[in-house]
């Protein structure tokens, strides 16, 4: 906070946080003397924002009460942080119904000076993200994600309207456990009443949240994220795979995620245990992998990845034929 307008906009964000402060306390977290600290007071009142000075045992400075301050005033450095937090959210799927990330950052831009929007822009130009959302992931509406978030946190059971991925609709009575953002969708965990059991629900498929007053308790323990992947990698498919791997935990956890498997250490390596519809798919993945494994069921992958192993000799024993410059 080296500029003097900087140091202003601090001060004006402390008295707003802050019921008061007194000058030396300002003069601390701006790191300026007291003078200067009344001088920057009477910049804010120069700006039309009252700002009232005590003297004495309880004096200090405060905003006048009942003043509301503009809904956003932010520095440089916090609108960079805002913009870039948009265009990371915008490419994850993190945002809600279009277009309001795309409107947040237009009016946030307009505010902005010349020289470092045209800089922002140039930045997000030529940024590059290793995830990105397909284009076709339906997006949550942003009055359900808030609906559910203000029902997780009070903790109080709501009735969610809900289709399933083969369109059938259903009324369901659910104790919010927990929002998990995963793999570019939006999901719910807790309790639903209707099955009996801890489930999870995609925010996309809910078409209406109403809250009531019931209230719930979280089991100790229980982790949101860790069961909304465990499910998803449970999800029914044609065959169920087991595999050794010969590596350690550790370096295992880094390379499956859990969504992909479960893995588990044991005497013999890591066993890792999931469900596939297409065998070829998983000896490639085993293959990318990198470590010795053993198939332990079912003995149709022993065939998959033979065949892929056929496979990539072939592409070895090619030979290029003559280059033909373009």
């Amino acid at each position: 906070m080296a500029h003097p307008a900087a140091r202003v906009l601090g001060m004006l964000e402390l008295l707003q946080s802050h019921h008061r402060l007194t000058g030396p306390e300002l003069a601390a977290r701006l790191d300026v003397d007291q003078r200067t600290v009344r001088r920057y007071a009477d910049t804010l009142v120069e700006l039309g924002i009252p700002v009232l000075a005590a003297r004495g045992r309880y004096g200090g400075y405060r905003l006048r009460p009942g003043y509301k301050l503009p809904p956003l005033m932010l520095t440089d450095d916090e609108a960079v942080a805002v913009l870039l937090g948009l265009v990371a959210a915008e490419h994850l799927g993190l945002g809600t119904a279009a277009p309001a990330t795309d409107l947040a950052q237009a009016k946030i831009r307009r505010v902005l000076p010349t020289s470092l929007a045209e800089r922002l822009d140039a930045v997000q130009e030529t940024l590059g993200l290793s995830l990105r959302r397909r284009a076709d992931t339906p997006r949550p509406a942003t009055a359900t994600l808030l609906a559910l978030g203000a029902a997780t946190r009070s903790r109080h059971r709501v009735s969610i309207g809900y289709r399933s991925w083969g369109g059938e609709a259903s009324q369901r009575d659910l104790d919010p456990y927990g929002l998990v953002f995963h793999s570019g969708r939006w999901y719910v965990t807790g309790h639903d009443h209707l099955r009996g059991q801890i489930r999870t629900f995609r925010l996309d498929r809910i078409g209406s949240v109403d809250v009531g007053t019931a209230t719930f308790s979280v089991p100790d323990g229980f982790d949101p994220v860790g069961h909304v992947t465990r499910s998803l990698a449970g999800v029914a498919y044609r065959w169920e795979v087991e595999v050794l791997l010969e590596a350690d935990l550790e370096q295992a956890r880094r390379r499956v995620p859990p969504s992909v498997a479960e893995l588990t250490a044991t005497d013999d390596g890591i066993l890792l245990r999931t469900r596939a519809e297409d065998l070829t798919g998983m000896a490639q993945m085993l293959a990318g992998l990198g470590w010795p494994f053993t198939v332990v069921r079912p003995d149709e992958l022993r065939a998959a990845v033979g065949a892929y192993a056929a496979l990539l000799a072939g592409y070895a024993e090619r030979s290029p034929g003559p280059v033909i410059p373009a």
